[in-house]
């Protein structure tokens, strides 16, 4: 795959490095001679100085050829013209664009992106997965389609527990994609029962969650597995979400 990344700050560098290594072709141009001197030194001459919101500098890169352009400098308009030229010289490119203020996130989205990296969210939501001492925990947010890919660990007691999957019924919108047990992997199939400690990768609607914590924390009386309390996000809903801007 061929990919060119405007902008050579740590973003930029790292995830060039980062695609280097997977056996990517990559070209990144900045405008900075500063920063296109110290990234060469280090990874090669696949950096090249100029304006990458220039059509010309695009061409010259062979943006006509890319399947892939990140736009990662840390100016949201750069990146935006980046976008937005590169797709008018590629139709077919997929673009990826960078977000510094959040407030930009819907106006990249509503152009037309194929990804938008919000880096802010980013952060927020590992500190969300590293530090949360909840009992759900939010791996991931599937926009397109509105659903979340969560992490939950079913507590002894809990309706679950015990329990072959083909005879608990799930929320709506929820599927187990796996079940992490014992440093295994697990199918998870009707005929494979629910024990306690088993840890449930699941996609579900953000408004399921809350059955679905019930379904695998909380005890037969309806009472919460005593634990620490999760962490609250921006709006004041518990255990874990990616936070919304």
């Amino acid at each position: 795959m061929y990919l060119i990344i405007v902008g050579c700050g740590k973003v930029g560098f790292y995830l060039c490095k980062d695609m280097l290594s997977r056996g990517h072709e990559v070209t990144v141009v900045d405008k900075r001679p500063e920063k296109v001197t110290e990234a060469r030194e280090r990874v090669g001459n696949v950096i090249f100085e100029g304006d990458g919101c220039d059509p010309a500098m695009l061409e010259k890169l062979g943006v006509r050829r890319a399947e892939v352009l990140v736009a990662a400098t840390g100016d949201d308009e750069d990146n935006l013209v980046v976008c937005h030229v590169g797709r008018h010289l590629n139709p077919g490119i997929r673009t990826v664009g960078r977000v510094n203020n959040p407030k930009n996130e819907s106006t990249f989205r509503k152009l037309g992106l194929n990804a938008v990296v919000n880096s802010s969210e980013l952060l927020a939501h590992m500190i969300e997965h590293e530090f949360s001492t909840g009992d759900l925990v939010p791996l991931i947010s599937l926009r397109r389609c509105g659903l979340d890919m969560v992490e939950v660990t079913v507590a002894k007691g809990s309706p679950a527990a015990g329990k072959l999957i083909q005879d608990v019924k799930l929320p709506d919108r929820c599927t187990l994609v796996s079940i992490l047990r014992s440093g295994s992997v697990v199918t998870p199939r009707g005929d494979v029962s629910l024990i306690p400690g088993d840890e449930i990768i699941a996609v579900i609607g953000p408004e399921e969650e809350k059955d679905l914590q019930q379904l695998l924390v909380r005890d037969n009386r309806g009472s919460e597995i005593r634990g620490p309390v999760s962490m609250e996000n921006e709006r004041g809903r518990k255990f874990g979400k990616v936070f919304k801007k």
